[in-house]
């Protein structure tokens, strides 16, 4: 089928009118250098009988594990009715609600989002989410450095317990625009932020992110480091987990002096109601304290009454560059996540309050009962002695090159290695467990991690002088 299917005489048509010779003529002001040769790389068309073929063996691959890795992605329980409802045509072919009058049901769906947001979080005003929990981060840092007008600085404290690959994200997006994120280093007995630490004359700086759990799953001090914050004239940047909300404390409640509260709150909303679909997709969520409103990216959905005083929904705010001048604009996102959105609207419907609350507490739970049967392995020890959620970190006297594939042969996603992003944590392994693990899963993990080590085929250490 052609990518543009008018016929030879449509398109002739077409060229005589504007006045060109072929389609070509119209892209003449493009140095050749510039142009492409051709699309080498893409392969030949496929039947629908291969593509079929091709479709169920990559389906194959995400035959079931038993998983206990975290660091961003949870396996959560994901009841059937959000996603029946969520790929309803209805939903599931939905666009961008640009004509309200035609939208009320996606508008009303993204009013009742950011409602649920805002409550979950403490915060004033959601908006109607981001791409993802990093570049909603990189997003929080440039609103930050908007929305403080009292530092003239650039500057971002970003602790190194922030999840790596956000960290990378907000420095690919906002480092080229003359902003600086300093990294503050954690306390290697707790696995976070030293509050005694911090300067005490820090210098002028924008906004301290602080990461609730962290990436380690470990809890930080967060009311200190918000007064802390504060005290030194700067924003605080939430960077949390929404289901971990159902437990802890808001963001809008944090801290104890005279202002109450973080400024932003980001994070990623897979946790709500989105599966692990081969790493994606997922969406992003973005709160703020109502003074903020205007510097906040992407678009918000209010409600209001028509003539005839009946409810409708409506684009209260669209503050990027399609609705209004460049120089105004407050971000370059032209849409949102509005399916993943659309589950998590649903997800958090179905359950309700107390189901969020049940399924963080178990999760919670299930990690303290992993913590306790990996601390009954030989040669395996806790490495962070602080409070946490659903996450742990555990170093182990074995190299874990072997033990990982070792347990992915049995269907077990182990955890994730840190060494990569923390060299200082060499064969320390971050394993998490949710609500959908039972006690046998665990202590099946456990038996067989303790075989793997006993069985697992290492390669030979150098020897030593």
């Amino acid at each position: 089928m052609p990518f543009i299917p008018h016929t030879e005489e449509e398109v002739k048509s077409m060229l005589d009118t504007i006045g060109v010779d072929s389609i070509e003529d119209l892209f003449d002001e493009i140095p050749k250098n510039l142009r492409s040769e051709g699309l080498t790389k893409v392969p030949e068309g496929l039947t629908e009988m291969e593509i079929g073929r091709i479709m169920r063996a990559r389906a194959e691959q995400d035959s079931y594990r038993l998983c206990f890795a975290g660091g961003g992605a949870y396996e959560h329980h994901v009841p059937a009715a959000v996603w029946e409802i969520t790929t309803r045509g209805e939903f599931y072919s939905a666009y961008t609600p640009y004509q309200a009058e035609a939208s009320q049901g996606t508008l009303q769906l993204l009013y009742e989002y950011q409602t649920m947001m805002a409550s979950l979080t403490g915060m004033d005003v959601s908006n109607a989410s981001l791409y993802d929990g990093a570049s909603s981060l990189a997003e929080a840092v440039l609103m930050a450095i908007r929305a403080n007008r009292k530092s003239k600085s650039k500057r971002i404290l970003m602790p190194r317990t922030v999840h790596p690959n956000y960290r990378k994200v907000a420095y690919n997006i906002v480092h080229n625009q003359g902003i600086t994120l300093e990294e503050i280093d954690y306390d290697a007995t707790s696995g976070v932020i030293d509050v005694n630490s911090l300067p005490a004359e820090p210098g002028d700086f924008a906004a301290l992110v602080i990461p609730q759990p962290n990436y380690f799953g470990s809890l930080e001090e967060v009311d200190a480091l918000t007064d802390w914050a504060h005290k030194h004239g700067a924003l605080v940047i939430a960077v949390v987990n929404p289901m971990s909300l159902a437990m802890l404390r808001p963001p809008g409640e944090w801290g104890a002096g005279e202002v109450i509260g973080a400024d932003i709150t980001c994070g990623e909303g897979q946790p709500l109601g989105i599966p692990l679909s081969s790493g994606g997709p997922y969406f992003g969520f973005m709160c703020c304290r109502q003074a903020y409103v205007r510097q906040m990216p992407g678009r918000i959905i209010g409600r209001t009454v028509d003539l005839d005083g009946k409810q409708g929904f409506s684009l209260t705010l669209q503050a990027r560059e399609q609705h209004i001048r460049r120089s105004k604009a407050t971000s370059n996102i032209c849409t949102n996540q509005g399916l993943l959105v659309t589950a998590a609207t649903i997800y958090m419907s179905v359950v309700g309050p107390q189901g969020l609350e049940n399924t963080a507490e178990q999760s919670h739970s299930n990690t303290q009962l992993l913590m306790a049967e990996l601390e009954k392995i030989d040669g395996v020890k806790r490495v962070f002695n602080t409070a946490n959620f659903h996450e742990a970190v555990f170093k182990f006297d074995l190299p874990l090159d072997a033990v990982i594939p070792s347990l992915a042969a049995q269907g077990i996603v182990a955890g994730i290695p840190l060494e990569e992003d923390y060299p200082e944590l060499g064969n320390c392994l971050m394993v998490c467990a949710t609500e959908t693990k039972s006690e046998d899963d665990i202590k099946m993990f456990a038996k067989a991690l303790a075989t793997s080590l006993q069985t697992a085929d290492y390669p030979e250490q150098p020897k030593t002088a």
